[in-house]
């Protein structure tokens, strides 16, 4: 039979291994957190840039996305979501509905407000842009919704 400290390991050994899998598991969290962070990173510098799609490229997933709301009896769809970030002002004048709060606008949430100025706009259709969560306490993500409804 084996003898009692190979069947019973002391507590401080038993400690020093918990302590090791303890710093494994922080090890693998800390690493998926800055992969996270790597790829949150990279798609904020995506969004933050032109699409480079054209302009009838463009107006064609505005058509596209509003028939379909149409069809299924909308008369309001959410077109895009979008970090803060993407606002030069991390989205302070879009929570505080300031004039001109759409020069604040960067990338790809520009261009949405383009395509609605020059297409949509002039054919009777409306805009909004609001936060639309609030973590932490402090403003979030801001959503895009395109209306035509009374």
């Amino acid at each position: 039979m084996p003898g009692l400290d190979e069947l019973i390991p002391s507590a401080t050994q038993i400690r020093k291994e918990a302590a090791l899998k303890e710093a494994e598991k922080a090890e693998e969290y800390a690493r998926l957190a800055a992969a996270a962070e790597a790829e949150k990173r990279a798609l904020i510098e995506r969004l933050g840039k032109p699409s480079g799609k054209t302009e009838e490229e463009k107006i064609k997933l505005a058509s596209t996305i509003i028939q379909r709301a149409v069809r299924n009896g909308l008369t309001e769809v959410h077109v895009y979501r979008f970090p803060n970030t993407l606002c030069t002002d991390k989205g302070r004048a879009i929570n505080q509905q300031e004039a001109g709060w759409e020069n604040t606008l960067t990338g790809i949430p520009k261009e949405i407000f383009q395509l609605w100025t020059d297409y949509l706009k002039p054919r009777g259709y409306r805009i909004a842009y609001q936060i639309i969560d609030f973590p932490g306490g402090m403003p979030g993500d801001v959503g895009i919704t395109i209306s035509w409804g009374d």
